[in-house]
């Protein structure tokens, strides 16, 4: 069970707040939907029906996009630290510093 559910009618995410499906829930889903790729777009075609129906004013690409659009691109993936590790001094260095 996850935190990061919908918020009707407003479609904002309760766990984070952010609009929903928010990024935790996209990985949430992915993975419970790893080898079912047309049941999950046919869930989230049922949200987006709804979220259209409770937001007449959005975009409907916006909505496509926010809804469906997001599963044909390739997972999110952490971004790793760029930070190096200082180099450690040889031998002949800290011989020479000591």
């Amino acid at each position: 069970m996850t935190s990061h559910g919908p918020v009707m009618p407003i479609w904002s995410c309760g766990g984070c707040d952010l609009p929903w499906p928010c990024p935790t829930r996209r990985r949430e889903l992915r993975a419970e939907y790893v080898d079912a790729p047309v049941s999950l777009a046919l869930y989230l075609g049922a949200y987006l029906v709804q979220a259209a129906e409770d937001m007449p004013w959005a975009p409907a690409g916006t909505l496509h996009r926010r809804f469906i659009g997001w599963m044909r691109q390739p997972p999110e993936v952490p971004q790793r630290s760029t930070a190096t590790v200082p180099a450690t001094p040889d031998r002949k260095e800290r011989h020479q510093a000591g």
